[in-house]
């Protein structure tokens, strides 16, 4: 169920882990290159998860797409443009993700940030937020979504309408 409107943000109780992949196909299909988007929350709340479906509705349900926890980053070749997943859990700065070659991903691909706060004033301001917690049960999640610059017109545009039915 979705509450709220663009400019606040949009609410949706995620009933279950596949509530939660469904929003993440619906962003991803409203994502093109150039976009970040932001992933926020504690560990748990369904991030990796959340990334794997939005990676899988670009490259295919086949795609195998481990955590970057230790690695930092993977990428993934889609049809017309690459997704960048960063995970800066481990970050211990800010200016440690520029040699990740975040700043190419932001110009020429697709970005999904996990632990996106720990990038500070890296952050661009053309994104959109999604904050993952904890729902109503041990399988349910509220996801929040707050666009940025041109995102805030995304999120009116598309994400709001046929929302997920959770």
């Amino acid at each position: 169920m979705m509450i709220n409107d663009p400019e606040s943000g949009l609410d949706f109780n995620l009933a279950d882990e596949s509530a939660t992949c469904a929003l993440a196909v619906r962003i991803a299909r409203a994502a093109a290159p150039g976009d970040v988007i932001a992933l926020l929350g504690d560990l748990g709340t369904g991030k990796t998860v959340f990334a794997r479906a939005f990676i899988r509705a670009h490259c295919g349900d086949d795609e195998e797409v481990p955590s970057p926890t230790f690695t930092l980053l993977q990428t993934y070749d889609a049809d017309t443009l690459t997704i960048y997943h960063f995970d800066l859990y481990r970050l211990n700065h800010a200016d440690e993700a520029l040699e990740l070659g975040i700043e190419e991903a932001f110009a020429d691909g697709i970005s999904l940030i996990e632990w996106a706060e720990r990038l500070g004033g890296w952050l661009p301001a053309n994104r959109l937020d999604v904050t993952l917690s904890a729902g109503a049960n041990a399988n349910a999640r509220r996801a929040h979504l707050l666009g940025h610059g041109y995102w805030q017109a995304k999120l009116g545009e598309g994400i709001s309408e046929g929302a997920i039915h959770a």
